[in-house]
């Protein structure tokens, strides 16, 4: 029988051939072929990139690796933007203003007071249409939560004293040697219930006419 020489199909990985193949070329020429190579540049986040000299074949998959480094680097600052942490809600929650100055009693007395203008005056009223001269302080101060005894004379008394340069609106002003009061209004004039036949109103208002004038506070 004659002698036939049995081939078989080669399992190895054409990376491993190539290797052997050049191992043999080695050995009889005592020289490695050279492989072509270039430089790569692989960019890792946080710390630069790297020049790294790679076959040609790896060329592709490096440039793969650096554009899948920058999407992961991307993803997280793009969903911070898209979803930005929303302002905490307080419902039926307002802020107060610290800054807004508060009404004194005098303040409130006034307002009270100027809804009465034009009421007519009627000796002993003290509200709510009709008013004598004490009667409307009384009833302007009790808008504010002030108490104040009935008569001018009485009325001259409360509070602390002001002098006329110093004079706020609200202030208590009795005038007449005494015998008639009414509410600082401001710029020289005086709210008051006039006298019969008068209706509540402004008049003008002089230091010498001033017995002495009062400034109610909490």
């Amino acid at each position: 029988m004659g002698k036939h020489s049995l081939q078989r199909e080669s399992r190895l990985p054409n990376s491993v051939k190539g290797a052997l193949v050049m191992g043999a070329v080695a050995a009889t020429t005592g020289a490695m072929p050279a492989v072509p190579a270039m430089a790569a540049t692989i960019n890792i986040p946080g710390i630069g990139g790297f020049d790294v000299p790679v076959p040609q074949e790896f060329e592709q998959p490096v440039q793969q690796l650096n554009q899948q480094l920058q999407q992961a680097l991307a993803a997280p600052q793009a969903s911070a933007q898209q979803a930005p942490l929303a302002a905490p809600q307080f419902p039926n929650f307002q802020m107060p203003n610290l800054f807004e100055q508060q009404s004194s009693p005098g303040d409130i007395a006034l307002d009270a007071a100027k809804s009465k203008v034009g009421a007519m005056y009627s000796w002993g009223a003290a509200g709510p249409s009709t008013f004598d001269c004490s009667g409307l302080v009384k009833w302007a101060y009790r808008q504010a939560g002030i108490e104040l005894p009935r008569t001018s004379f009485e009325q001259s008394h409360v509070g602390a004293p002001v002098a006329f340069q110093d004079l706020q609106p609200g202030d208590i002003v009795v005038t007449n040697g005494g015998g008639h009061v009414g509410l600082y209004a401001g710029d020289g004039k005086l709210l008051n219930a006039v006298q019969s036949g008068q209706p509540v109103s402004y008049t003008p208002l002089r230091p010498d006419m001033v017995v002495t004038a009062r400034r109610i506070v909490d």
